[in-house]
């Protein structure tokens, strides 16, 4: 996905949502050029989507959120 010049809109949310529920693991391209305002953006969507920000590298983030449904990626417990 990537967020585009809008920035972080509900429909942006709700697709994201969507994918994060079908794919669980997503890779998020954010154009924000100012690193803070990157970090601040990828922060907003995952306390959004209750997902858990995994990596980032420059402009792309990778968000993970188990499926409600039927979570296919299985994380061992510590």
């Amino acid at each position: 996905m990537q967020v585009g010049g809008k920035g972080i809109t509900p429909a942006l949310l709700a697709e994201l949502d969507a994918v994060l529920e079908r794919h669980e693991l997503v890779k998020v391209k954010v154009g924000a050029e100012d690193r803070e305002a990157r970090d601040a953006m990828i922060g907003e969507l995952a306390g959004q989507t209750g997902a858990a920000p995994v990596q980032r590298i420059g402009h792309t983030a990778t968000l993970y959120r188990p499926s409600r449904e039927k979570p296919a990626i299985v994380l061992p417990r510590a």
